[in-house]
């Protein structure tokens, strides 16, 4: 059977066509400090900057935490919302349930001397994902008006590297 349904028309809002120019590949680590757990660190201003620094006129930026407890998200800069995105993950994975992660008793692979008790800020960051890949254009890394890319903090304040890597076309610096 045929679908005979109206389909909606797709029209271009905006085109570019770019030259043949040079192929770069350019990457950066990012280091933070970071003060709390369900922290939202605003990196946009960084990661706009590596993007200058590259020389990337049009391509993609890949922006990733080197954490298993840190995720990358892209949001709302809105403290009332930070706020709330906050209390959902908790709500999630609450600190203070059990998690097999930290039974130090049965536990035998990856531990350390100080090794801590985060089972829940690795289940929080299931929901949130290790990186973000965000379209470069004209030379910038193409966002929303509203949204901001964010470092979260999912565990303690501890330091925090973010790797970024930007590749497209564009004149090598």
């Amino acid at each position: 059977m045929v679908d005979s349904a109206p389909r909606p028309l797709v029209h271009p809002v905006h085109t570019v066509a770019v030259p043949a120019t040079q192929f770069i590949a350019y990457a950066e680590t990012l280091e933070y400090d970071t003060s709390h757990a369900l922290e939202f660190v605003d990196i946009t201003a960084d990661i706009q900057n590596v993007v200058a620094r590259s020389g990337v006129q049009y391509g993609q930026l890949a922006v990733m935490s080197n954490h298993t407890t840190a995720a990358i998200v892209l949001n709302e800069h809105e403290p009332l919302l930070l706020n709330d995105m906050a209390r959902v993950l908790s709500r999630i994975a609450p600190a203070g349930d059990y998690y097999e992660h930290n039974d130090f008793s049965i536990r035998t692979v990856h531990m350390h001397d100080h090794e801590p008790a985060n089972g829940h800020a690795h289940c929080q960051q299931l929901f949130l994902g290790s990186s973000e890949t965000v379209p470069i254009h004209d030379g910038a890394a193409h966002i929303g008006q509203w949204q901001s890319v964010f470092l979260v903090e999912l565990d303690h304040a501890r330091p925090r590297s973010v790797f970024v890597q930007a590749i497209g076309t564009g004149i090598a610096r």
